[in-house]
């Protein structure tokens, strides 16, 4: 977990990356026909969420480049995780179906 921590918190091209191929899982399920419209909208929330939180993350680094003690990633990065885990969660029982 250290070492995600350290590739993301910080990092906005990073975490853009990690927004960037959600979203071409997303288009991928959705745009192949291997799942319906409904079944791969999570997994498009999933990388909207964390588009959001790259700017987020380019906002503070702008703002506030020496924040060390981060409170906010603890209601974040839960978030996201969860967010996440049930896109990619419900892409691939919509994809199995």
């Amino acid at each position: 977990m250290a070492l995600l921590a350290e590739f993301l918190v910080g990092q906005p091209g990073h975490i853009l990356i990690v927004a960037l191929v959600l979203l071409a899982g997303w288009s991928l399920l959705r745009f192949s026909g291997a799942v319906s419209g409904p079944s791969a909208r999570p997994l498009l929330w999933a990388s909207l969420a964390w588009g959001v939180y790259a700017a987020w993350e380019a906002l503070v680094q702008l703002r506030t480049p020496e924040a060390n003690i981060r409170v906010d990633l603890l209601l974040i990065w839960p978030l996201l995780a969860a967010l996440t885990l049930f896109g990619l969660i419900r892409g691939t029982i919509g994809a199995s179906r």
